[in-house]
This record gives structure tokens, C-alpha cells and sequence, in this order.
């Protein structure tokens, strides 16, 4: 190969080689529900995933390149869902006899995963948490607190945060015993909060086989013209270089090169 044409060659190859991007692994040991809710947020932004199954689960491959935007999606998203016990997991008794209040609390603590699960399902709502008071008596011969309980809401627009808290109050106080008092209000308190808004989606925008982003594309194009024009020049000096070398080619050359000498000799005897 030609010493010129080479390093030309190496040139694009090295380029062609940077912009594909390593691929490392964003989420691993995932259920199916969870892996499909994460590769339909991070498609919606514009950031292509990869699915692969394996024994302990799906994982999910991004773009090193993607790492922080993906993360980004994911938390305003809140993905992935945080692992919940079904009541079955948790009136699994570890021992032959278990204690009324050990029974009250897997009880209580099962409801509360099964609430988060069904609060999640309103719409806009990212991720809820609630948390359950046991009623509880302070000191011998004092009244036993009621029980009460907390929900934490965190939402996207748009949501009215005046028509959905009392629905969930009313939610939780008709699903946990307790919480309604005798004069028939709740004892529920509901905090809410706006999450953060997601990242933009990124344009896309395609140079030839390339699918880049839509900002970068002039840059991308002036590149691969100027790349092109190296390559032309390149092979057009290394064709030159070649055809001068064949006999007819240099005996046209010498015959000019006389030519221009004895115009220039006559042009100074004049």
C-alpha cells in the first residue's frame, strides 16, 4: 500500500472506531415489568438500551456515554420500582409460635406494601410510601395513642394535589383498621411533592450511518467533508506520483519541462 494512502486509511478507521461508544451495563437482576418500564422511559428520552436476560435476571445496557442522562431519566421516573413483599412474604412465620404483635406488625407492614403499590397507580404518581403508628400506651394507667399513619406522595404535573390528597386519605383510612376516630376523621396525614422535571429529549438527527445528535451534526459533517478531502488529495498526489513513473508520462513531463526552458531562454535573449 501506498505510504500516503496508509496513515489515510488509519485516520478514518481510528474516527470510525471513536464514535462507537463502549457499552456498560445500567441495571442488572431485573424483573421483566421493571426492565420494560425502564427501556420505555430511557427510549422516550432518546437513549437506546439494550435488554439481555440471564439466570438472575434482566439487565440493561446503555451507551457509557448515556450513563448520566439514563440515571437522570431513571430517578425523575422513579425507576426502578423499590421491591415490595406481597402478604404472603410477610406473614411468613420464621418460627413455631409467633405474638399477637408480631402477627399485628407483618399484618400492618403488608398493607402498607400493598397501599404503595395501589397509590402508585394513579396517574402522574412516581413513587409512594406509607407508614403505619401501632397505637401504643406511653406509661401503665396512660390512654393508648391511636393509631395514625403518614402517606408521602412524590408526583409529576399535571396533578391536583387538592382532589387527590383527600382521596388518599380516604384510601389508607378505610384500608388500615384504626384509623378512623369516633367522630369519624382520619388519621391520616398526606405530604406531597413535585418531582423533578425529566431531561429534554435529544433529537436525533442521521450523517450517513451515524445517528448522532441533531447539534452535532454540522460539526460531524464538516468533518467527514474535510476527512474526504484529505483522502482525495492524498490519492490524488499518490496517482500522480504513479502515472509520472510510467515512460510515456515522463517523456510528456521532460518534453514540457524543455519546452517552458527554451520559451524562457528566448523570452530573456529578447
Amino acid at each position: 500500500m501506498n505510504p500516503v494512502i496508509r496513515p489515510l486509511l488509519l485516520l478514518v478507521i481510528a474516527a470510525l472506531l471513536a464514535g462507537c461508544g463502549k457499552t456498560v451495563t445500567l441495571q442488572a437482576a431485573l424483573q421483566d415489568t421493571d426492565a420494560n418500564e425502564i427501556v420505555m422511559a430511557l427510549t422516550a428520552a432518546g437513549i437506546v438500551v439494550a435488554k439481555h436476560q440471564d439466570k438472575t435476571g434482566v439487565s440493561l445496557q446503555v451507551a457509557e456515554a448515556d450513563i448520566p442522562r439514563a440515571t437522570a431519566v431513571m430517578q425523575a421516573a422513579g425507576l426502578p420500582r423499590r421491591n415490595r413483599s406481597n402478604l404472603g412474604e410477610v406473614f411468613k412465620k420464621q418460627g413455631m409460635i409467633s405474638s399477637p404483635m408480631e402477627e399485628r406488625i407483618r399484618y400492618l407492614h403488608g398493607l402498607s406494601e400493598e397501599l404503595e403499590a395501589t397509590l402508585q397507580q394513579f396517574d402522574n404518581v412516581v413513587s409512594a410510601r406509607v407508614h403505619v403508628v401501632l397505637p401504643e400506651r406511653i406509661a401503665p394507667g396512660e390512654p393508648i395513642q391511636p393509631s395514625s399513619a403518614a402517606v408521602f406522595l412524590k408526583y409529576r404535573m399535571p396533578l391536583d394535589e387538592d382532589a387527590i390528597a383527600p382521596r388518599v386519605r380516604r384510601l389508607v383510612a378505610s384500608s388500615i383498621p384504626g384509623l378512623v376516630g369516633e367522630d369519624g376523621r382520619s388519621k391520616v396525614t398526606v405530604v406531597m411533592t413535585l418531582a423533578e422535571a425529566p431531561p429534554r429529549p435529544v433529537e436525533w438527527a442521521m450523517v450517513g450511518p451515524f445517528k448522532i445528535e441533531a447539534g452535532s451534526a454540522t460539526q460531524l459533517w464538516s468533518t467527514l467533508f474535510g476527512m474526504a478531502a484529505l483522502i482525495a488529495a492524498g490519492l490524488g498526489y499518490a496517482g500522480f506520483n504513479v502515472a509520472r513513473r510510467h515512460p510515456a508520462v515522463a517523456r510528456m513531463l521532460a518534453r514540457r519541462a524543455a519546452k517552458r526552458g527554451g520559451d524562457a531562454a528566448a523570452g530573456a535573449a529578447g
